[in-house]
């Protein structure tokens, strides 16, 4: 099994939810990591919780400069696209175009630009990247705008950049589904609500639909499997659910 101990990371989105399940999972590897979230309440937490493996920096991972300024600044071996908005969710006609996109001027943007610095500068031969998209990519999401066709869309930004690493740099990248709710989360709770209303049944019930509950540590530890070399060469994309993992094509 190839040790991450010494390497260093740079989860971004690293405040909450699966970004701050993995920056936990990589120190416990032995993994030196930066956290960047939006908010510095947040991330101080994680800082008091973690000890002093982890460094954090509170800014807009979306804007084009961070990319570069911090990709140049740590070189991380590793890097985890974790960030993003909250998907509202209610019927298309609903939304304005404004908030309709937001997940694409969000966590696509962030995807696009640091993916994008990664080849320019370019990180390191052997470096990895994860995008951390969703299982709304694969079946749709009719109640969050245009959520399902952004995660989507990193999801195929992940084979467009691994077929050009194959050709020009030894780099490589990964898309992460999680393929059902995760239990516990701030979108789960709103999601099973908005989805079981619209099937006459219970949020609970609507969980429930996934017999085996998908967790933010277990998404976590695919991540850092993804990140020591787990995942088979050739495979770009891979779903995650409570029950286990299996490649995308």
């Amino acid at each position: 099994m190839t040790t991450l101990r010494g390497k260093t990371a740079l989860v971004i989105g690293g405040s909450s939810g699966v970004g701050k399940a993995t920056v936990q999972a990589l120190l416990a590897e032995g993994v030196r990591v930066t956290a960047v979230a939006r908010g510095g309440d947040r991330l101080r937490m994680v800082a008091a919780e973690s000890g002093d493996g982890v460094t954090t920096v509170a800014g807009d991972a979306s804007e084009p400069a961070f990319a570069d300024k911090f990709l140049r600044d740590i070189m991380p071996d590793l890097l985890v696209i974790a960030g993003g908005v909250s998907a509202q969710t209610k019927v298309f006609d609903a939304f304005d175009w404004e908030s309709f996109s937001s997940t694409w001027n969000s966590d696509l943007k962030m995807s696009f630009h640091f993916v994008k610095q990664a080849f320019a500068l370019p990180l390191r031969p052997g470096s990895t990247v994860v995008l951390v998209s969703s299982g709304a990519a694969v079946n749709g999401s009719p109640l969050s705008g245009g959520y399902a066709g952004a995660k989507r869309m990193q999801w195929l930004l992940a084979g467009y950049a691994q077929k050009q690493s194959d050709e020009r740099r030894n780099l490589r990248t990964i898309a992460v589904l999680p393929t059902q709710l995760i239990r516990g989360s701030a979108i789960a709770a709103r999601a099973s609500n908005a989805y079981g209303a619209l099937a006459g049944i219970s949020a609970e019930e609507s969980m429930q639909r996934s017999p085996v509950p998908l967790t933010n540590e277990k998404v976590a530890a695919v991540i850092v499997g993804a990140l020591r070399g787990d995942v088979a060469v050739g495979t770009t994309a891979i779903a995650v659910s409570g029950s286990g993992v299996e490649p995308l094509k």
